[in-house]
């Protein structure tokens, strides 16, 4: 029966609650916009999906608050090699153990339930951000004010609707909301299907090592990953003549595993067909309904940046929908979003095509020029993270587009706890700027070389005398000297009328 009351108000409204729906529903709850989540099912799916995320993606973490919670529940990659059928190393990709300039390591394996745990656990922390499970949406009707969302509320039939200033869909690769945006996808040409297949170790097992290792073996390419705890991974190629039901069968799953393990050693949570693609949606965004993750992009798992990709769009739009609906920012902020985020994900899912050709073989050499020949060593591989594309980084100004680093505070915090999610203007002092101290007036915190030591030596580094980094870590743009810094707080100063609700 149709609930005839006044339908009740949103800023956003987010369908979908996995990883990048609630990081993007936390990062809202920062903003102070009244966000709602309605999620479809009754609760987190309880099986392994995603299993790797990297420094940028746990600086987003810390950001919103929740990294010290996500610490206990992780651990660190060393990484990944590349090993042909006889077991001699092509591709190394080992990980440093160390800390980036991101104040993070470089990979972390986990356990999708438990970050999700995580992730949900910390929308109680906002008043104004409401989850709702067991909330099939069904129709999105935009106008000049707002949407329309209908959905029905699977717990007792009831369907029920809200009006949202803006709707973003975290709903997956068959995403309802990209179809009501209307968007087709660019299809980057590699689909092959794969049996994923997850198991608990009953015994240690050490001799399977730390490493995610890939067998390049034209017989039958494997992917063994070390997950959290006694969990264990293995990615087998299913052969064209295969059927995908039969190869997902008890004995059939054994029989491939054999060359590793037994079932006196595992048992199987699950094994599964999956389909590998990569496309992108050629359409992120329609007035005032948007995409982000796999509903805006899909990549095969070499990379192990599937999640984290859709952690960035996150961490991209959730600052500009908060700028626009705060601060009266014009709509126009959101044309950004997909020109600055769909070719830094295009790079990462054409690097994970090549490395898809050496693990298949069917591209071993123009896969193997992705990293560095050395004399009688494997080839080394280093990825190096994409620039922003074009939206509203000053892209002639040096490190537009960059990640800018977090440094450690004299008081030992890193950077990013004291900035907060927001603009921050890295200066060597306060006195090269003082005329310009008024730019706390727009809430923009200034961080000098007096507060941590590398921020002087990263911008002498780099010969600039200011940069502006927007509250997504990234470089806006920089400066050399008093009329280019005018410009940069020009670039993030709100307009001085009054914003409107929506």
């Amino acid at each position: 029966m149709q609930d005839k009351s006044a339908p009740e108000e949103f800023d956003v409204v987010i369908v979908g609650r996995g990883p990048v729906g609630a990081t993007l529903a936390n990062l809202l709850g920062l903003c102070g916009v009244r966000t709602l989540v309605l999620e479809r099912e009754a609760r987190t799916y309880h099986l392994p999906r995603a299993v790797h995320f990297d420094d940028e993606c746990m600086r987003v973490f810390q950001t919103v608050g929740l990294a010290d919670a996500i610490l206990p529940r992780i651990i660190l990659s060393p990484g990944m090699l590349f090993l042909d059928a006889n077991g001699r190393m092509l591709l190394d990709w080992s990980r440093p153990q160390t800390l980036t300039p991101m104040g993070w390591n470089l990979s972390y394996r986990f356990h999708q339930p438990d970050l999700e745990d995580v992730l949900i656990g910390g929308l109680a922390r906002w008043p104004h951000v409401t989850l709702r499970s067991r909330c099939d949406v069904f129709a999105l009707d935009q106008d000049e004010t707002g949407v329309r969302v209908r959905y029905e509320d699977l717990s007792n039939g009831k369907l029920t609707e809200v009006r949202a200033g803006y709707v973003i869909g975290c709903d997956g690769a068959r995403s309802l909301v990209r179809r009501f945006i209307g968007s087709g996808m660019d299809d980057l040409g590699f689909h092959e299907r794969w049996l994923v297949i997850d198991v608990m170790l009953k015994r240690d097992r050490d001799d399977l090592g730390d490493y995610s290792l890939q067998h390049c073996d034209p017989r039958r390419p494997a992917t063994y990953v070390r997950g959290t705890g006694m969990r264990r991974r293995w990615e087998i190629t299913v052969l064209p003549d295969e059927d995908s039901q039969e190869v997902a069968q008890p004995a059939k799953v054994w029989e491939l595993l054999s060359r590793w393990i037994t079932p006196d050693d595992a048992e199987i949570e699950r094994a599964v067909v999956y389909t590998f693609h990569s496309v992108i949606a050629q359409q992120w965004r329609n007035g005032r309904l948007l995409l982000a993750g796999d509903s805006a992009h899909q990549t095969p798992p070499f990379l192990g940046q599937g999640m984290c990709a859709g952690i960035r769009d996150a961490a991209n739009l959730a600052w500009k929908l908060g700028a626009i609906i705060r601060d009266g920012a014009a709509p126009d902020l959101l044309d950004t979003y997909q020109s600055e985020r769909l070719p830094h994900v295009r790079e990462f899912i054409e690097l994970a095509i090549r490395l898809g050709g050496v693990i298949n073989t069917k591209a071993i050499e123009a896969g193997l020029a992705a990293g560095e020949a050395r004399e009688n060593a494997p080839v080394k591989l280093e990825v190096k993270k994409p620039l922003l594309g074009p939206g509203l980084a000053l892209g002639d100004q040096p490190l537009a587009g960059h990640l800018a680093p977090q440094f450690l505070l004299k008081d030992g915090r890193r950077s990013d706890d004291r900035v907060g999610y927001s603009h921050v203007l890295l200066v060597e002092t306060t006195a090269m700027f003082s005329s310009r101290c008024a730019s706390s007036q727009v809430g923009l915190d200034i961080l000098t070389g007096d507060d941590a030591e590398g921020v002087g030596r990263w911008l002498r580094e780099h010969g600039i005398a200011a940069a502006l980094v927007r509250p997504d870590r990234y470089v806006l743009g920089t400066a050399r000297n008093d009329a280019e810094l005018d410009r940069l707080i020009t670039a993030i100063t709100p307009p001085t009328h009054v914003p409107s609700a929506a």
